[in-house]
Parts: C-alpha cells; sequence; structure tokens
C-alpha cells in the first residue's frame, strides 16, 4: 500500500508524467463522449434483445463501452483498425518484400507499414459499416433509410471509427500504453455499472449459490491471467570469455525469458474483430438481388448465430492468432543471430541455425499453453450463459482478461516511466 501512495505521489509530482496520464484521462472521456452520440438515422432505439441474442454483437458492443447498444457514431469502435492490422501483418508473413521493409528499414520501415494499416482502415469501416446498418435495418432498428440517408450515415460510422484510431494512436504517442488497447478498456469497464444494475435488477435468492460460484470463477480467473501473464520459460545464456591486451573480459551467464502468453491480450482483440467482420459481410450481401450470394449470407448468418457453432470459431481463432501474433513479435532466428555476434550461446547447443531451432522448439511448446488458456478463457462467457442461464455473466472470461491484461501493462508501463525518471 506504500508502494502503491508512493508512486501515486511521484506521478502526481512529475509534471511530464503527470500531463501524459491526464492526456490518457481525457482522451478516453473524449471516447465516452462519442459512444453517446448516437448516428442521424438513430432515434432512441433499444438493442438489448438483439445483441442479447447474437454473441458476435453483443462482444462487438462491450469493446465498444455500448457504442453499438446507443447505434453511435463510434460503434464500429477500433475493429476496422484492428482487422486492417491483421491483413498487414499476413501479408507481412507471405510477402518477403513487406518483411524485409519491417526488419531491414528500422523504424521507417515500421512507419510506413503502419501507414498501410492506416489507409486499409478506411475502406473496411465503410464495408462494414455498411453491412451493420444494412443489418440494423433490417431489424428494425433503423427504418425508411434512403440511398442517400444510407450513405450518410455509412460514412459517419467509418468516420467514427477512423476518429477512434486518431485518438488510440494519440494516447500511445503522448500518453502512457498502447491506445487501441485502453480504449478497449475502458469501453468494458464503462460497462460496469450497467452489468451490476442488470445484476440487482433481475436478482433471485435462490440463485445466490450461482452468484457465489460466478464470483469465485471471476477470481479464479483473475488469478490465472496475472499466472499466465507474468509465467516465463528461462533459458539460460552463457558469455563466452574474450581476453583483450591481457585482461579476460565476458564469460558471464544470465538467462533468456521467454513468456508462456507471448501475445499477451491481442489474439483476444483479434478475433474478435475478424468474428464480427464476416457476420457485417453477410447483412451487406443478403440485400443484394442476386440469389447466390443471398443463400451464400443467410447460410453465414445462420450459422453464425448458433452460440455453440460461434464458440468453437472464437476458441480457434483465438488459438491460432496466439500461434501467429507470437511468430510476427518473436524471431529466433533474430534472436540467435545476435546472441552469436555478442558472444553468447545457450549450453549444449551450437550457435546459430541449432539455436534458432532450440529456441523455436521450446516457443513452440510454451505457446501451446499459452494458447489452449486463452481459448477456454474465450468461450468461458457461452459456459456461463449454458450453467447459469444468466445473460449479464457471459461478459466475464473475455472482459477480465482483456481487463486485467491491459491493468498489468499500464503499470509496467508507469513504472518504467518512474524508474527512468528516479534515474
Amino acid at each position: 500500500m506504500d508502494t502503491f501512495v508512493r508512486k501515486l505521489k511521484m506521478i502526481a509530482e512529475d509534471a511530464s508524467l503527470r500531463r501524459r496520464v491526464l492526456f490518457v484521462l481525457g482522451a478516453l472521456v473524449v471516447f465516452r463522449l462519442l459512444a453517446n452520440i448516437p448516428i442521424p438515422a438513430a432515434a432512441g432505439q433499444d438493442l438489448g434483445a438483439l445483441l442479447a441474442n447474437n454473441q458476435a454483437l453483443g462482444f462487438l458492443n462491450i469493446i465498444t463501452g455500448g457504442g453499438l447498444s446507443a447505434v453511435s457514431v463510434v460503434m464500429l469502435g477500433v475493429g476496422p483498425y484492428i482487422t486492417g492490422s491483421i491483413i498487414i501483418q499476413l501479408l507481412q508473413m507471405m510477402s518477403p518484400k513487406i518483411k524485409a521493409m519491417y526488419n531491414d528499414e528500422g523504424e521507417a520501415g515500421r512507419q510506413k507499414i503502419t501507414q498501410y494499416s492506416r489507409l486499409l482502415t478506411v475502406p473496411l469501416a465503410l464495408v462494414q459499416g455498411f453491412g451493420l446498418i444494412v443489418y440494423l435495418e433490417k431489424q428494425g432498428i433503423l427504418l425508411g433509410l434512403s440511398p442517400f440517408e444510407m450513405l450518410t450515415n455509412t460514412i459517419i460510422v467509418a468516420a467514427g471509427s477512423v476518429l477512434l484510431m486518431w485518438i488510440g494512436e494519440l494516447i500511445s504517442e503522448f500518453g502512457i500504453g498502447n491506445g487501441v488497447s485502453l480504449i478497449i478498456f475502458s469501453g468494458i469497464v464503462s460497462r460496469i455499472p450497467a452489468t451490476l444494475g442488470q445484476l440487482a435488477y433481475t436478482f433471485d435468492v435462490s440463485q445466490i449459490p450461482i452468484y457465489i460460484a460466478a464470483l469465485a470463477a471471476m477470481i479464479v480467473v483473475i488469478i490465472a491471467v496475472v499466472y499466465m501473464t507474468e509465467a516465463e520459460r528461462p533459458v539460460p545464456i552463457t558469455y563466452a570469455k574474450q581476453v583483450h591486451g591481457g585482461r579476460t573480459t565476458g564469460g558471464g551467464s544470465t538467462y533468456l525469458p521467454l513468456r508462456v502468453n507471448q501475445a499477451g491480450v491481442i489474439p483476444i482483440i483479434f478475433a474478435l474483430s475478424i468474428l464480427t467482420f464476416p457476420t457485417l459481410i453477410a447483412n451487406a450481401l443478403s440485400t443484394l438481388a442476386h440469389g447466390t450470394l443471398q443463400t451464400i449470407a443467410l447460410f453465414v448468418q445462420k450459422t453464425l448465430a448458433n452460440g455453440w457453432i460461434n464458440g468453437v470459431l472464437y476458441f480457434a481463432l483465438v488459438f491460432i492468432f496466439t500461434y501467429f501474433y507470437t511468430a510476427v513479435t518473436f524471431d529466433p532466428e533474430a534472436i540467435a543471430t545476435n546472441l552469436q555476434k555478442n558472444g553468447a550461446f545457450i549450453p549444449g547447443i551450437r550457435p546459430g541455425t541449432h539455436t534458432a531451432e532450440y529456441l523455436s522448439k521450446i516457443l513452440t511448446r510454451i505457446t501451446l499453453a499459452g494458447a489452449v488458456f486463452l481459448g477456454l478463457i474465450a468461450v468461458l462467457p457461452l459456459i456461463m450463459k449454458s450453467l447459469t442461464n444468466i445473460q449479464s455473466l457471459t461478459i466475464g472470461g473475455t472482459a477480465l482478461l482483456i481487463v486485467v491484461s491491459v491493468v498489468i501493462e499500464l503499470i509496467k508501463k508507469i513504472d518504467a516511466q518512474i524508474t527512468m525518471r528516479e534515474y
């Protein structure tokens, strides 16, 4: 407790750090205001029943902080930007040119790749916004939209998503932590009062054991998330001794920490974005006069509306994206090359290619545990709903994972800022 108070005092006394924290708070306040400004076509409709019966849209509403349920200008959230980032990263793995740009051009190359993600966000936001508006119109939420009104509202929704992307990047640059993650975090946290209110409204004395069990499960999930986030597999590293002018240097030992959950919360966010994308595309295609496209769109809508199929796809996407993001962010060959250049080696393993293969083998094994854990947390809401039949408890696993992971990462960033200023 004393340490926490001391850090708060240091944040308050340090002008630069204080400005960063206040900037983050101000940006999140702007996001919350935008999430309550409806688009022109909306007139205060209630989407509660619709979101309760559609898990993908329910998740989208969670990460937008109720922006979808309010039919607001930011009802797409940062989903299009995340989807664009996924596509660019996939291209990075498949295209040697883009991969070379990322690895060889340094910060300038990474800036170019980030710019590609921003540019791709615009058409994705237009497509997703159109699909979502068409779906809401078919559900009777939005009535009598003319082609001009459809175009206007689609542009407004797409612009809202691009604006959120810009706010997120401003937070990353001038604030503390990852801006996109903090926007999603604030969206989830903002739904806590409404969730508690719903629980209070539907409170049933006979279900007290279920509430206690749900609370216990929540505590277990928080402990498990913290444990898996901080878990590491240490790989011993030894530095070779070097003789310079009669002096012997080097020869020390250390270790290379490989995190069990190398990807963090990113696979969950990726999976949520991808899971909503086919639904929105199918909604847009279902309005076309082409019979085959309508049939395909209706099949996709019906399939994804099934909770169990949705849960299986969600688990699979989280599992795949855990491996995918780990492969993008951790390069065993680059690590092996750097160790060899610095005269370091893993005891019992030859430098170079053999070291890269050894690190890749270890990473594949420990990532399996992280991927399975993230997948189980992702489908926990579906399990909770099946066991308790209480809708307000179904956001538990995913929301807790994102919230706890973002809080841990934010605390580390603040600690790093404080430590740097102490030195």
